[in-house]
């Protein structure tokens, strides 16, 4: 049997505890600047004109991309507009 060495370990997936990680970068920045934030100050300007929908992830499969999703939903909303153009010309 193998002898293990005492000490760390450096393929351990333990976290490095937080106080003897070195942060170089906080002497860069005045952190009496970044106190003054505002949450959620840009969301609406974010969010506007925004629609997300959440789709199944099978269906996720079949579009690669916005624009095939936007296609595929433009095919069934043309045809219901036209019925819809139709049936209000045939009501005449």
């Amino acid at each position: 049997m193998l002898a293990r060495p005492l000490g760390r370990n450096v393929n351990s997936m333990r976290k490095q505890s937080a106080k003897t990680v070195e942060d170089s970068l906080r002497e860069h920045y005045d952190l009496s600047l970044l106190k003054r934030g505002v949450r959620g100050k840009y969301y609406r300007r974010a969010t506007a004109g925004t629609n997300l929908v959440l789709i199944e992830p099978d269906l996720a499969n079949l579009f690669p991309n916005t624009e095939s999703v936007n296609r595929a939903l433009r095919l069934p909303a043309d045809t219901a507009r036209r019925v819809a153009v139709s049936s209000k010309r045939r009501k005449r």
